[in-house]
């Protein structure tokens, strides 16, 4: 979707849509998400951890749906099944700097590899950069999560450093890289 094409929604994407995020429904889907061993290690440094529903519903409606204008949360819904298949969020917005951290995990494993999160992802960026006026948007990423990097690559981020070996999994450390994008690295891509 180009830039000039953003009037007609904007927060739809060609694969997915962002929503409102309900606790109730998410915190179901997420629960069955941290089971996952995969799922976690992609997502999280911590180690996984039983989360329960009601558990996750308490975090997100006392955490996540705070009225805190520096951080923006969605559910990622795919247009075909319009099904929850992940989450999408902004933390941290400085809004006089105009940056951002954003992340973001796309669930079940059948939904990996079908572009859903790119598609996100540039939905959330669009999101950030023409209505937020954001100048920058940065992430954090696990070395070894390479699908993830090439992404946040396809959506313009560029690498910007990493903190060495931060990380230990499977009896190996671990770097954490940092990634950015611009607004106008972004506008580049979407002309």
């Amino acid at each position: 979707m180009k830039e000039n094409e953003l009037a007609s929604d904007l927060l739809r994407g060609r694969l997915v849509r962002l929503c409102a995020v309900d606790p109730e429904t998410l915190s179901k889907s997420f629960v069955r998400w941290s089971h996952d061993s995969e799922y976690w290690r992609l997502m999280a440094a911590t180690p996984p951890y039983p989360w329960s529903v009601e558990g996750v519903r308490k975090f997100i409606e006392k955490d996540l749906m705070k009225d805190d204008p520096r951080n923006v949360f969605f559910a990622i819904r795919s247009l075909e099944e319009d099904q929850i298949i992940g989450e999408v969020g902004l933390d941290g917005i400085s809004y006089n700097q105009g940056d951002t951290f954003v992340g973001i995990g796309i669930g079940d494993r059948e939904n990996w590899n079908k572009g859903y999160g790119t598609d996100a992802m540039n939905v959330m960026l669009r999101y950030a950069f023409t209505e937020l006026n954001l100048h920058r948007v940065s992430l954090t990423v696990f070395d070894y999560n390479r699908r993830a990097i090439r992404s946040y690559e396809k959506c313009g981020f560029r690498m910007e450093g990493h903190a060495r070996e931060v990380l230990q999994r499977e009896g190996r450390r671990w770097d954490i890289l940092f990634m950015g994008i611009l607004r106008e690295e972004w506008q580049a891509l979407n002309a």
